[in-house]
């Protein structure tokens, strides 16, 4: 593929829309229903990152659309959501607000050049209980965060959130009971209402029927507040020591808004099997377009944005064909902002809190933990490690750590699977056989498994003649086993053992050749290709060669 074929798949293409009757009328049937539910929770995530609920709403409206039209999965819905949130709060408690439109932007660059730079594929190598662990820490979070409003109170910005919710119930005041009883009510009506029927946009609806109770009953619940009535550009103000304070939490943002993005594109893709066709995924192009989707964010005054998995589904569920959902659903955002934001205004933030808890507590099914739990030891360990990290400490070092340990995990597995096992000399029995020892190399030769692998070969070889390596099924071998093989090598020549060397696979025999390891062989002629050489000169060695040194 030449540079400008290659530049081209990561811009819109004509193909990107089926304007298609059928088509169109389920575009606009999944926009609709997608941008119901994106409203609440628009508002809903712009508040709990502290950057404010208008935030909430300009992102999904500009970066729904940018990141439709120059995204690579031709269903994502984007926008605002819990992840990125819980990214935003601290970066929000040590800069304030206005610093958000700034990392937002700062953001949208790195996740573009990454785009670019075509590291969209990465996200493949992130292993599944880190994914999942990274999800549930995510919806502990989100819930502990809904806390504070959902007893009538605030917790400081920042603050961990475990620590703010037990604060806020401790302290909770007289309002703390109008306040349960709202989220109560969105929960009820959250999970009772899709049992009806799926269509149902229970969110919108729970929210829309405690806002009209609180309004006729003069409920004392604390609500929105003020939201902007248009959409305006302005390029935020900073400066160089502004652009250097926020460094480490645009890396965050980027890091956050790539993974979520992906995962959400591949669970898009997922859902759409045995559906109507909807074209294929293109993870770089993806990347490109939530770039720019959060960088036109930044630009309005609105935070960064991800793909958002439970939007997506809802999109997928609704029969969206194309990327005119997208769009769609971001008008209807858009239209709320210019026609209904007096209504808006007066939303109880406990209404919001409840939306946000239920919608937690569907982040990771049930099903799922147990899957991941009951596949291994170590697949549980890494999930919880993952999920703990994410909850007590940070977000981008609970995928770090949560590497980590799937990595240590998966080296013992292939460490415990290498080994060199001492077989019987193949064809009949000759004299001298018992001064022969043939080993079969099998697995791994590498740092975490050579010392072991090497130290049965020295204490078996002690009453023997001649040993015959033989590496034909040694699948990975680095720098490390092929050292302390020359090292063994050496080490049984010295002592007046022969060594030969049957089977170095073409792959092996650099680093066996660069590490000196072949040169430590008694003699040239001692590599062989053929196990049945091998074994002939060995008798020919065993039958004259003196006993080895004790």
């Amino acid at each position: 593929m030449s540079g400008l074929s290659a530049f081209r798949t990561l811009l819109p293409a004509r193909d990107d829309f089926d304007f298609r009757p059928p088509a169109v009328r389920a575009d606009l049937l999944a926009g609709v229903t997608v941008g119901v539910v994106a409203l609440p929770l628009a508002l809903a995530f712009g508040v709990s990152s502290g950057a404010g609920a208008a935030a909430g709403l300009v992102t999904a409206v500009v970066a729904g659309v940018v990141a439709a039209l120059f995204g690579g999965s031709p269903v994502q819905v984007s926008g605002p959501t819990g992840a990125m949130a819980v990214v935003l709060a601290p970066i929000v408690a040590a800069h304030g607000p206005s610093s958000v439109a700034l990392v937002s932007i700062m953001g949208g660059v790195l996740v573009l050049v990454a785009g670019a730079a075509r590291l969209g594929r990465l996200v493949g190598y992130l292993p599944w209980p880190v994914v999942e662990g990274f999800t549930l820490g995510i919806a502990c979070i989100i819930f502990l965060q809904q806390v504070p409003a959902a007893v009538g109170t605030t917790a400081p910005p920042g603050r961990n959130p475990f620590l703010g919710a037990l604060d806020a119930v401790t302290h909770a005041g007289a309002e703390a009971g109008w306040a349960v009883a709202t989220v109560a009510v969105v929960a009820v009506l959250m999970l009772a209402l899709p049992r009806l029927h799926r269509g149902i946009p229970a969110s919108l609806i729970a929210v829309a029927a405690t806002t009209i109770a609180a309004e006729l009953l003069h409920l004392p619940v604390r609500r929105i507040g003020a939201l902007p009535s248009s959409l305006d550009a302005a390029l935020p103000s900073f400066s160089p020591g502004m652009v250097g304070d926020l460094a480490g939490g645009a890396v965050a943002v980027a890091a956050l808004a790539a993974i979520e993005s992906l995962l959400s594109a591949r669970v898009a893709a997922s859902m759409t099997r045995g559906g109507p066709p909807v074209g294929p995924t293109r993870p770089d192009r993806e990347l490109v377009g939530q770039g720019l989707a959060s960088i036109a964010s930044g630009l309005f005054g609105g935070m960064p944005a991800t793909g958002a998995i439970a939007r997506t589904a809802v999109n997928v569920r609704s029969g969206a064909r194309t990327r005119l959902s997208a769009v769609v659903h971001a008008v209807v955002v858009l239209l709320v902002i210019y026609t209904a934001t007096g209504l808006v205004s007066r939303i109880p933030l406990a209404a919001l809190a409840g939306v946000l808890m239920v919608t937690s507590l569907r982040m990771v099914p049930a099903g799922t933990v147990r899957d991941v739990v009951r596949a291994s030891r170590s697949s549980a360990a890494t999930f919880a490690v993952t999920a703990v990290v994410t909850v007590a400490a940070d977000l981008i070092l609970a995928v770090e750590i949560g590497l980590v340990v799937a990595a240590f995990f998966a080296l013992r597995t292939i460490a415990g699977a290498a080994g060199a096992r001492r077989e019987p000399l193949p064809g009949a029995a000759a004299a001298g056989d018992e001064h022969i020892a043939l080993f079969r190399f099998e697995g791994a030769m590498f740092w975490g498994a050579s010392e072991r692998v090497l130290a049965g070969i020295a204490d078996a070889a002690a009453d023997v003649r001649v040993v015959i390596l033989r590496l034909s099924r040694l699948h990975l071998l680095d720098a490390t086993g092929a050292k302390a093989l020359g090292d063994t090598i050496e080490e049984l020549e010295a002592s007046g053992v022969t060594v030969l060397v049957k089977g170095v696979q073409d792959r092996h025999h650099h680093v066996l050749s660069a590490t000196g390891a072949l040169g430590r062989l008694g003699h040239e002629n001692h590599l062989f290709t053929s196990l049945d050489d091998a074994v002939e000169h060995a008798r020919s060695h065993a039958r004259r060669a003196p006993a080895p040194a004790s």
